[in-house]
């Protein structure tokens, strides 16, 4: 039986010759993950693939405030969860299900796992399924 990987819409700013980290660590849990670098990035994006499980985004965007941007990207899918990933104290974003203060792997992981827990057990008996296995 094929395992649903949950997909994640990371929105994160750019920097020259920078992979997100929030991409890698996302990716190394398993779940799949689309990018955005911008504000405007991931409103077309979300149109494009409305079928995404959630979003995690950097709360300092350069172009779209992080308020305007959930509150736009749950007018096109007003379940969607939004996880914002901001620097101690900021309280600019009440719409956003989940803010974590700075970037801590373990704790997006963690937020995103009680967002996908189904899926994400699926994902972790599959891992132990594989790990178990005998070569033939």
């Amino acid at each position: 039986m094929p395992i649903t990987r949950p997909c994640f819409l990371v929105v994160d700013r750019e920097f020259p010759g920078s992979i997100s980290t929030r991409k890698l660590v996302i990716e190394t849990a398993k779940f799949n993950v689309i990018t955005a670098y911008s504000g405007q990035e991931a409103l077309e994006v979300m149109r494009r693939f409305p079928a995404i499980d959630g979003v995690v985004m950097d709360g300092e965007l350069d172009d779209i405030p992080a308020e305007y941007l959930t509150q736009e990207l749950k007018k096109l899918e007003p379940k969607l969860p939004v996880v914002v990933i901001c620097a101690p104290g900021y309280s600019d974003c009440p719409s956003a299900d989940v803010q974590l203060e700075s970037f801590q792997p373990q704790k997006l992981l963690e937020a995103l796992r009680k967002l996908k827990p189904r899926e994400a057990d699926e994902i972790e008996k599959h891992d132990e399924d594989i790990s178990t296995e005998r070569p033939n």
